[in-house]
């Protein structure tokens, strides 16, 4: 059924018609509406047979997850930034215990300073979890994977991490394709745990593992995100074929037949940047893209078939590693293994807007090979230099953030001697 929708309203619906059976909440901007949508459909009846927990913290929410994903029940929850940090060990214990979680991430900056903006920061600090992880391009793409994110968590025995840009996606009213509950049955069945605790079968699930098994369960979960890389295609296939529209998959490629310049993001920013490439191939320009639907496990073989024939590859990526660049470039760098030039550009940290404009002139300069290895988009230096004039200046510490404000109101900024200076 067609809806003019909110995003977080949209996947609240998709993931009731997954039949969750428990769903722990604890609010944090950008996902809340999520879980109150849930929570308004587990009161009046709409989502039935599911215990909707409210918890006192995002540690709690991970952790009631758990247990219930232990005690054989299909669980989710959701959360965003600070709470995803705030949950780590028990995000690190789902993964290590294979239970089949799914949990929305909706992207948001990670402070300090505080940022209730959309970037990357929350999901590259946790990458290496063991959690598959999805980017949503679209509102109908991030409902869409919900459903598909239950079967590729149940199918492996691993969790899942649907991943949507902050207030870009859960804010934005779009029209969006909801399935029937009879649809979503017949692509995700009952769920059928692997393990389930029982009273009357007692035994321990985490129990401590020494060194003489640990790089074997640890090997085990490496496998299991190998395996990752054909369920994920598998499911999207079956998504397809069931529901009529694509949706999720490892990469999507766009327009790169005859690209020399070959730009790579995640989540919604693509849509910008099939804009853009439109408008550089009806300029003559061979430009395309490459979106990264699965960044864990990290699409290696089938990323550098995409690329192949590129003369240089453009990262356009919303997180940063400070002093060595972009966590996506990096991993790219590994799929192409110097086949071409990999150029990392970060860009809306904080929900900076990332604007056509600014990636045509990215790409302006990759095709005169003048784009800088790493590169900040639309990055204010005046007033970054002027700082770090000042900060040399006084050698003193201080808030960074704050600072950095009085510099953009230069009628704020604290005057300095040159014998200070020196000083």
């Amino acid at each position: 059924m067609l809806k003019q929708i909110e995003g977080s309203q949209g996947m609240a619906e998709a993931i009731a018609l997954c039949r969750p059976q428990v769903i722990c909440a604890y609010p944090i901007t950008p996902q809340t509406h999520i879980v109150e949508g849930l929570g308004a459909m587990v009161k009046d009846g709409r989502l039935s047979g599911c215990e909707y927990i409210n918890v006192e913290s995002e540690f709690g929410a991970m952790s009631v997850a758990i247990g219930a994903a232990a005690g054989g029940a299909r669980a989710y929850t959701a959360t965003a930034s600070q709470g995803l940090l705030f949950m780590a060990e028990a995000v690190y214990n789902a993964a290590g215990l294979g239970l089949p979680i799914v949990m929305t991430l909706g992207n948001r900056a990670i402070g300090a300073p505080i940022n209730i903006w959309n970037d990357h920061s929350d999901a590259m600090a946790l990458k290496d979890a063991g959690w598959i992880q999805l980017y949503a391009e679209t509102n109908q793409e991030a409902a869409d994977l919900h459903i598909q994110a239950f079967r590729i968590a149940e199918d492996l025995s691993c969790p899942v991490m649907v991943c949507v840009d902050g207030f870009i996606l859960t804010h934005a009213f779009e029209r969006v394709d909801l399935p029937t509950q009879a649809q979503v049955d017949d692509f995700l069945p009952p769920y059928r745990p692997v393990q389930r605790l029982d009273p009357a079968n007692p035994y321990s699930i985490g129990a401590m593992v020494g060194p003489e098994a640990f790089t074997e369960v640890r090997y085990l979960a490496h496998q299991k995100m190998i395996d990752a890389l054909d369920v994920i295609p598998r499911v999207a296939a079956e998504f397809e074929a069931a529901f009529g529209r694509a949706a999720g998959g490892l990469v999507r490629p766009y327009r790169t037949e005859g690209a020399e310049t070959l730009v790579v993001a995640l989540g919604s920013v693509n849509g910008t940047i099939k804009d853009v490439v439109d408008a550089e191939r009806a300029a003559g320009r061979a430009v395309g893209s490459v979106s990264i639907g699965a960044f864990r496990p990290f699409p290696l073989a089938e990323l550098n078939a995409a690329l192949a024939g590129a003369r240089r590859v453009v990262c356009l990526e919303k997180n940063l590693a400070p002093g060595l660049g972009g966590a996506l470039a990096s991993n790219v760098r590994m799929a192409l293994r110097g086949q071409a030039p990999v150029h990392t550009v970060i860009a809306g940290l904080g929900g900076r807007p990332i604007t056509r404009a600014g990636i045509a002139g990215v790409l302006a300069a990759a095709a005169q090979d003048a784009l800088d290895d790493l590169t900040f988009l639309d990055l204010n230096r005046p007033v970054v230099e002027a700082q770090l004039l000042r900060a040399a200046g006084l050698r003193e510490s201080g808030p960074i953030a704050e600072n950095l404000l009085k510099a953009l109101n230069p009628g704020r900024v604290e005057r300095v001697s040159p014998r200070r200076m020196q000083e």
